[in-house]
């Protein structure tokens, strides 16, 4: 699951972004206006924690502009203003809840455990399809009720084909999904045809229903053919 922390202060993003590394998502960051407008315009987010204070502009106009885009991402606004018009315009703009700084981490992740839930799996512990269950708060795929073990990258993929059963997924945004932006760091194609094929492997080995197909030139497809 992918998180974009949108701060100016510093030491505060820092603090957060290593404590949301440490529970396992995959986290990106904006510093300022700019920064945070082309990221949410070029990617897709399970959660976005926004500062409204920031260099370049406010907060509350990336809202407008999400909602201009009628993009999904979830959203925590974080604001040291404790003012009870920036809290309503923010939760009507779409927000889906309000932190007043300064705030315990384990808050934030708790919020921002329970919105991923509420909003992508309608607020159920779990993602299933056929006889995988994937458990995001806990990084945890369960094949029959015996539990696979994968790495990081190959529960990223696993949990993204799940949560797209059928759908057919091109590479780039297989690659997108583990790598985020950094995604020129590698080969993205050699990249997901790796962990794709491992991943494959291990489905078939632990008795997985869905197959993970490959579409020639495109990309991939989970598939559930019993």
């Amino acid at each position: 699951m992918k998180i974009l922390v949108i701060e100016d202060e510093d030491s505060l993003r820092e603090v957060m972004v290593r404590s949301l590394e440490k529970e396992r998502y995959r986290v990106e960051w904006a510093a300022d206006y700019p920064a945070a407008l082309w990221k949410i315009n070029d990617y897709q987010y399970d959660c976005i924690v926004l500062d409204i204070m920031l260099p370049g502009g406010n907060g509350l106009s990336l809202l407008e502009e999400l909602k201009n885009m009628r993009k999904r991402d979830s959203v925590i606004i974080v604001s040291a203003k404790d003012s009870i018009d920036d809290k309503v315009r923010g939760l009507d703009l779409g927000a889906d809840d309000y932190l007043t700084k300064p705030f315990h981490l384990a808050e934030l992740n708790a919020r921002i455990k329970s919105i991923i839930r509420r909003k992508q799996q309608d607020g159920e512990m779990d993602l299933s399809y056929a006889n995988i269950t994937v458990y995001p708060d806990r990084h945890a795929v369960y094949i029959d009720g015996v539990e696979l073990p994968l790495n990081r990258k190959e529960f990223a993929l696993l949990y993204y084909f799940v949560a797209n059963p059928e759908r057919l997924l091109s590479k780039d945004t297989l690659a997108e999904s583990v790598w985020g932006d950094y995604i020129d760091q590698a080969d993205s194609f050699d990249f997901i045809y790796s962990q794709v094929k491992n991943l494959r492997k291990k489905l078939k080995t632990a008795g997985a229903q869905p197959e993970i197909k490959a579409v020639y030139g495109f990309g991939y497809k989970m598939i559930n053919e019993e």
